[in-house]
């Protein structure tokens, strides 16, 4: 093999990274807060490593614990790969979650935690559509993302109340599930560049272009990949019917409170999303290389 000369190297903080056949991912642990990056070369076999130099000179290194998305749980991670079980096993442990936390008609119960499942692999599809949570307040909406977001894969909470260029550059780095509440936006500015980011978002290979400027004053636009799972939460509808054509949405408040729904989510719903998303991680190292789009579905 060529050897890398040592000033070639460079440190690239990473949060997730394909190489051939090598899975690199960003963990979390939040009791010592220390971040790391999972290695996953051999059929969900692992380490966690500080370090990972790959073939193009690149030194690849965990994001700081001390990250303010991280820290704040803006975005969230698993702490360490463990043992998933069968996919059946680990999918009812995920629908007994939400449906412990969140009132969901069945139906869309069901396809949320298959769409859970879906985060942790959507890398290896070229297309997916999101998930819609609409009604008026007090419905049970934010309730709903903060329960299916907290098991996506790096999922990441943002409102309409943030200012769009964050969120631009967090999906651009981060890659994972959008978990956006408020979707309705007043400001048509701002309405306008999220309703690229539903457009384009679809589909692998169509990242939004932001007007940028360089140093030296030269016009050079930049572009935003903004490819991946999305879950939203709005009181109405996109004007836009092909946005629309895009959403699998459940209509909140149709119907009576579940009594046995808690009021209050308990502090303990924290740690367990924190073991399945450790269990999806794990999931994610063992199938990412099987998984193949059925053509005999479409």
């Amino acid at each position: 093999q060529r050897k890398i000369p040592q000033k070639a190297l460079r440190n690239v903080p990473t949060v997730s990274r394909v190489c051939g056949d090598t899975l690199i991912e960003l963990v979390y642990d939040p009791d010592a807060r220390k971040t790391g990056l999972v290695v996953s070369r051999f059929g969900g076999l692992w380490n966690i490593e500080q370090e990972v130099r790959i073939e193009t000179g690149e030194m690849l290194v965990p994001y700081a614990p001390s990250n303010n998305l991280i820290v704040n749980d803006c975005v969230l991670f698993p702490s360490k790969p463990e043992e998933f079980g069968h996919k059946n096993e680990l999918l009812a442990d995920i629908r007994a979650f939400v449906h412990r936390y969140v009132d969901l008609s069945p139906l869309f119960e069901q396809i949320a935690v298959y769409y859970i499942l879906l985060t942790w692999v959507y890398d290896a599809f070229n297309e997916l559509g999101y998930l819609r949570l609409r009604g008026d307040y007090g419905t049970g909406k934010t309730r709903g993302l903060a329960v299916l977001g907290s098991l996506c894969y790096k999922g990441f909470f943002a409102s309409g109340a943030s200012t769009v260029s964050p969120i631009f550059h967090v999906l651009d780095s981060f890659a994972g599930t959008l978990i956006f509440d408020e979707a309705d936006l007043p400001f048509s500015d701002a309405k306008a560049d999220m309703v690229k980011v539903f457009n384009n978002g679809t589909m692998r290979g169509m990242p939004v272009l932001r007007t940028m400027m360089n140093r030296q004053r030269e016009f050079n636009p930049q572009a935003f990949k903004v490819y991946g799972p999305k879950i939203i939460a709005m009181r109405g509808s996109f004007e836009d019917r092909a946005l629309e054509s895009r959403f699998l949405t459940e209509e909140t408040g149709t119907r009576s409170l579940r009594d046995d729904v808690p009021l209050y989510v308990p502090p303990s719903m924290k740690a367990e999303a924190l073991k399945l998303r450790n269990r999806l991680l794990h999931f994610r190292l063992c199938n990412f290389f099987d998984i193949k789009t059925d053509t005999t579905a479409l």
